[in-house]
């Protein structure tokens, strides 16, 4: 009897490890577009209701070198955020700003018009692909990336602008000229102090040319702290406000930073008249 029932629990306990830890993580599959002849690839989360309930989605791009994975493990924002869509892109071999000069391994373009626009229309693509199997909520679409990911989610900006809601970069900048040439666009920025590889002052000054045309006043106001992050919101009258998310470390994503991202895209969506 003993032997039996301990046989039984066995098999119970490896029924619980064979099941996923969470129910977001069984909804994640791997899809496959063809974009201008070349195949790519992403982890798209869907939630059951996203066929029939406005949804919004988040965009999440990895750093160089990194992968859809790796993304989907590090930033879990389908975890976080559960009744949205979530979408963790693969880049392709790209040659870095500040590392990989040859470009053997994973990225995204750093500026529109190379190599051929492959990130932007892979972009494109998938928006398009989850307008036609999902009900998108048009009002609700967002952006995020780290280090090279942060710098595409600046060039998404720059010429995507009008789909997304808010965008959150981290560990990433852009040229202040270029910030100036962009629509207003609410924004939280995570950077670390001692970022060896994307400068902090760099950091700082596309922060504050973002604040600049966000209208945002001049002092900020706590907005969270977790451990040793600090987050303080700079509002703006135009409905457009930036957050910084600092933090004493490296050139990392740290983990508390994924809520707070969440966190500021749920406050944000664009206006009912720029619906499209």
């Amino acid at each position: 009897m003993r032997s039996a029932l301990l046989s039984l629990l066995l098999c119970l306990l490896a029924v619980c490890l064979a099941l996923p830890c969470n129910a977001a993580e069984s909804q994640i599959q791997q899809r496959v577009w063809n974009v201008d002849g070349v195949e790519r690839t992403a982890l798209v989360y869907a939630p059951a209701s996203a066929a029939k309930v406005a949804t919004p989605i988040v965009f999440a791009f990895h750093g160089h070198g990194g992968t859809m994975n790796e993304a989907a493990r590090r930033f879990a924002y389908h975890i976080l955020w559960p009744d949205a869509l979530v979408v963790y892109m693969q880049g392709l071999p790209t040659p870095g700003l500040l590392t990989d000069p040859n470009g053997t391994k994973s990225g995204w373009q750093n500026r529109a018009g190379i190599p051929g626009d492959r990130d932007l229309h892979f972009f494109d693509a998938v928006l398009a692909s989850l307008r036609n199997d999902y009900k998108v909520d048009e009002r609700r679409i967002y952006a995020t990336g780290h280090s090279n990911g942060g710098g595409f989610t600046y060039l998404l900006w720059s010429a995507r602008g009008d789909v997304f809601a808010a965008l959150a970069p981290s560990a990433a900048c852009a040229p202040t000229w270029a910030v100036r040439m962009q629509k207003p666009k609410p924004i939280l920025h995570v950077a670390g102090e001692q970022d060896e590889l994307v400068k902090f002052e760099w950091q700082k000054r596309t922060m504050e040319a973002v604040r600049s045309l966000n209208g945002c006043a001049a002092d900020g106001i706590p907005w969270a702290q977790a451990g040793d992050i600090v987050a303080t919101l700079y509002p703006s009258k135009t409905g457009t406000p930036f957050v910084s998310v600092i933090f004493p470390g490296p050139h990392k994503f740290p983990e508390e930073a994924a809520g707070l991202i969440v966190r500021f895209f749920k406050e944000q969506s664009r206006p009912q008249a720029a619906t499209q």
